[in-house]
């Protein structure tokens, strides 16, 4: 460990799937002293959503609101049109609603879903569940920008900020230009470790240890642990490769 008598560990999208979870924290081993940041998107996808919230809402961690905790929120609680509601079950909620007793949200867990931040300020590190416009100052952006943004955030070719670095999920990474899944993908000025744990391209779930720069990685398909440090398993995103009108192959 560091000369820091504790670290700082960010957990990218979880995406419903415990038992992987459980398994990276038992790799991190994180202690009373550890700082452990979740990006948001803990449901949907996976089998197990109740349970992830459950986990997270109870525990000391920090989570950030992600575009799927926003979904459900918008869904359960605004007058929202059959084909977004249809969206959304496809993109994952169903698994959610079917991870709850009797199909239904308690009450808590939508006030603590409500009341997640879009971002957290870590000094020399921002966390965001998706990123930012880049064309607007920070306090002009919406919840909708920090949890939805993307093409026109990834592919910007000066960092938004001058003195952070921003830790980013979101977007797995293997749909990022030149990105093999299980990679970490670095850009101008942030970092993407949405790995995409749901998916069956990777099956990876990711857990960044800031302070020492290592990776830990569960893989929720074949059971398994990884641990690398930071610059063996990111890859380095052109923001040239970037066509920022097209539509994401991947609704994360």
């Amino acid at each position: 460990m560091s000369v820091t008598s504790y670290r700082r560990i960010v957990i990218g999208d979880v995406h419903g799937h415990y038992e992987g979870l459980m398994r990276l924290l038992d790799a991190i081993a994180p202690t009373s002293d550890d700082q452990v940041y979740f990006l948001g998107d803990l449901i949907d996808r996976g089998p197990q959503s109740a349970q992830v919230v459950n986990f997270v809402k109870d525990s000391p961690y920090q989570c950030l609101l992600g575009n799927h905790e926003q979904m459900l929120l918008n869904i359960l609680t605004k007058r929202i049109p059959t084909p977004t509601v249809q969206a959304w079950l496809y993109s994952g909620g169903q698994a959610t609603v079917a991870s709850y007793e009797e199909a239904t949200i308690p009450h808590d867990h939508l006030e603590w879903f409500d009341n997640l931040p879009t971002y957290i300020d870590l000094g020399d590190i921002w966390l965001v569940h998706a990123g930012v416009n880049p064309f607007i100052p920070l306090t002009e952006q919406t919840a909708n920008q920090l949890c939805w943004v993307r093409d026109e955030f990834h592919s910007i070719e000066e960092p938004y900020f001058s003195d952070k670095l921003m830790i980013i999920g979101h977007t797995v990474t293997f749909t990022l230009p030149g990105v093999p899944p299980g990679q970490l993908a670095q850009g101008q000025g942030w970092l993407d470790i949405d790995t995409g744990a749901y998916h069956p391209r990777s099956g990876w779930l990711t857990g960044l240890d800031i302070t020492n720069n290592l990776v830990y990685q569960a893989n929720v398909l074949k059971n398994s642990i990884r641990i690398s440090p930071l610059e063996e398993i990111v890859t380095t995103v052109n923001p040239k490769q970037f066509h920022v009108n097209r539509r994401s192959k991947c609704l994360a």
